[in-house]
């Protein structure tokens, strides 16, 4: 088989296995990101996140995770559903990426059919599945191999379909054509950093990672610091506002994937029932939901800074 037909294959299967978009690129060093890298790091831009600061090798060279690696097929997954919950301005918001079961569980579990899938088609062949589990920096592989481009807000965006998907890879040795990155349509528009509650964007295409709303309320495990008061915008787990904002999600359409739609428990949620939850609701209502990052005390603390006085 030609590495063409390969890697029309590799797509094809990947189509299969309900992923939106499916590009390549070549599995090589980094170059133009390891000093972007270093000086984010440098600035301590990534808070308390210290899992970023490790593995700075392997983070940018592939080869590193799979010895060997000669590609990184890069998948991107739908999640923007058909009817936003609980994102008026008076009520207590979670990010739409939570609304239903742990993306991690939902794409591990496709990578794996597909990864299987492959080696039935094309002989025994080495790789791993990431789906944001290791040092990977999944929007540049997905940039480099033509899926769109990372914009100001450092989302990736793609001109068909927005920024609400998921961002996946397989780093294989198998040897199939790359595709080349797509142009940056971004502009001159800056909404998302005008948008942004807690200017965490300060500049286009950088953003302080212990500024954003996302990182204050799940990666952050001591108290929000009291300067955020009156700026997290009722968000209670993560944030879409950089999301909402940008003109290429006009163009977002409804996922087709049963485990993302919320339960209607949480779809009724009110501001009271937000204030009064127990262990055992919060156990039922994300049982399978990345909110459980949080724990009870994590999502408590959320609610009760977002709903002081102003």
């Amino acid at each position: 088989m030609d590495i063409r037909t390969r890697t029309q294959l590799v797509k094809h299967r990947a189509a299969e296995q309900g992923f939106d978009f499916c590009g390549v690129s070549q599995a090589d060093f980094l170059a133009e990101e390891a000093p972007r890298l270093e000086r984010w790091l440098h600035q301590q831009m990534h808070g308390q996140m210290s899992y970023m600061a490790h593995h700075f090798d392997e983070r940018l060279d592939p080869r590193r995770l799979v010895p060997g690696a000669r590609s990184v097929v890069s998948l991107l997954y739908n999640y923007y559903p058909e009817k936003p919950i609980l994102h008026r301005d008076e009520e207590l918001k979670i990010s739409k990426y939570a609304y239903g079961t742990d993306y991690h569980f939902v794409l591990k579990d496709k990578l794996k059919t597909l990864f299987k899938t492959l080696q039935t088609d094309l002989g025994d062949f080495a790789g791993r599945v990431f789906v944001d589990s290791a040092p990977v920096m999944d929007k540049v592989w997905a940039a480099r191999s033509g899926l769109g481009w990372v914009g100001k807000h450092t989302n990736l965006l793609n001109r068909e379909t927005g920024s609400f998907f998921f961002v996946a890879e397989i780093i294989c040795d198998l040897d199939l054509e790359p595709d080349g990155p797509t142009k940056d349509y971004c502009g001159t528009c800056t909404r998302c950093i005008d948008a942004c509650p807690t200017q965490a964007i300060v500049e286009p295409y950088v953003v302080d990672g212990s500024k954003c709303i996302s990182y204050l309320t799940i990666e952050l495990k001591e108290n929000i610091p009291s300067e955020f008061a009156g700026q997290m915008d009722n968000w209670i787990f993560g944030c879409d506002v950089c999301q909402d904002v940008c003109p290429w999600n006009r163009f977002a359409r409804p996922h087709q994937e049963p485990a993302f739609l919320p339960s209607p428990e949480l779809a009724a949620m009110t501001p009271e029932g937000w204030h009064e939850l127990t262990e055992e609701v919060f156990g039922k209502l994300f049982k399978k939901s990345a909110v459980k990052r949080t724990k009870l005390t994590g999502l408590k603390r959320n609610i009760v800074f977002v709903s002081a006085p102003k």
